[in-house]
């Protein structure tokens, strides 16, 4: 194909790569066959006006913190910039360049309440985290993308603080008065 493209230039190929002029005159369709197609043709072309260039988007990565390197220089409270490398039901692990992604739990993906995780985060997603918790023991590092909590936070792992003591304790059961006096020594019934 690309000799087609030479001789019909009457150009050799050192001069008309990257000789956006000439190239930009050709017309895919007078180069086609049975064997390549207008969107091959055309992309042979783009390939000689600007060699080497990629045709995938542009992919942006994340810009990890200088100095953090291992989990040692995690500290609580860090904001950090991470990549999302999974996504489960009940959260999102983020590559933060320590060699162990963190998880976002799914209660700390947003300010409002998340049924499904994937709806607010995939793989591959830039994301500004906040270091909670670092368990070195466990290799664990819990993370957080609600900038605003504060490691400690008691609310932290219960969705925010979202729930109420009244209807919990409404939910649960009373204790069954016959199961309660069976379990009492018989000196005590």
């Amino acid at each position: 194909m690309v000799e087609r493209i030479l001789a019909a230039t009457q150009q050799a190929l050192k001069d008309l790569m990257g000789n956006s002029s000439a190239l930009r005159h050709l017309k895919a369709v007078d180069f086609t066959d049975e064997k390549f197609g207008v969107p091959t043709v055309t992309d042979i072309i783009k390939e000689l006006e600007k060699p080497g260039r990629d045709p995938r988007p542009e992919f942006k990565t994340a810009k990890f913190a200088d100095g953090v390197e291992t989990m040692n220089d995690l500290l609580p409270g860090m904001i950090l910039e991470g990549a999302v490398t999974n996504v489960t039901n009940f959260g999102a692990f983020v590559d933060i360049g320590v060699h162990q992604d963190g998880l976002v739990h799914i209660s700390s993906l947003s300010d409002r309440f998340v049924e499904d995780p994937h709806t607010v985060v995939k793989a591959g997603d830039i994301v500004k985290v906040k270091v909670m918790e670092v368990d070195l023991p466990r290799k664990r590092i819990a993370l957080t993308m609600r900038l605003d909590e504060q490691p400690g936070d008691s609310n932290a792992r219960r969705g925010g603080g979202q729930e109420r003591p009244q209807e919990i304790a409404r939910l649960r059961k009373p204790p069954n008065p016959a199961v309660a006096r069976r379990s009492l020594p018989a000196t005590a019934r």
